[in-house]
């Protein structure tokens, strides 16, 4: 199975369903292939076709995946969201690597100061961009996919 890159918490997320012929049932078989975790306080059924925003980050993007799978949490569920095609996996990427460095700025108590929070977040991606990288993308989308 693919790798399910977590959201912060501290980054707003907003899932909504969307018409199961919104996105063709033909790429299901890329669930597998990985996606995003996120803290939810509902629980949605495998399959289950939904469309992700981080309004905070940007009101106008979101992206259209499936739910891969969907655990109980002592305060909600953690829902695995999987994208259908490697720009759309691509472009999630990107956004989550957004709100983890936001999330990492916070954390070393960068608020204002716009050099600290620059150097934060050069820190950030030194450590961690290949994890988000366009290669670890088509990497996944490579590997067969097992039924």
């Amino acid at each position: 199975m693919g790798r399910f890159i977590p959201h912060p918490d501290e980054v707003p997320v907003e899932l909504t369903l969307l018409k199961p012929e919104c996105i063709s049932r033909q790429q299901l078989h890329t669930i597998s292939l990985g996606g995003i975790a996120c803290n939810y306080h509902r629980a949605w059924r495998h399959g289950t076709a939904l469309q992700v925003r981080m309004p905070t980050l940007n009101a106008d993007i979101c992206y259209p995946g499936y739910v891969a799978w969907c655990l109980r949490r002592k305060k909600g569920y953690l829902v695995g969201i999987a994208f259908t095609d490697e720009q759309t996996l691509f472009s999630a990427r990107m956004g989550e690597q957004v709100c983890q460095i936001e999330r990492f700025c916070r954390m070393n108590d960068a608020h204002d100061d716009l050099h600290d929070i620059q150097a934060l977040a050069l820190q950030w991606v030194e450590q961690h961009a290949d994890e988000f990288s366009h290669d670890s993308v088509r990497k996944a989308f490579a590997q067969p996919v097992l039924d």
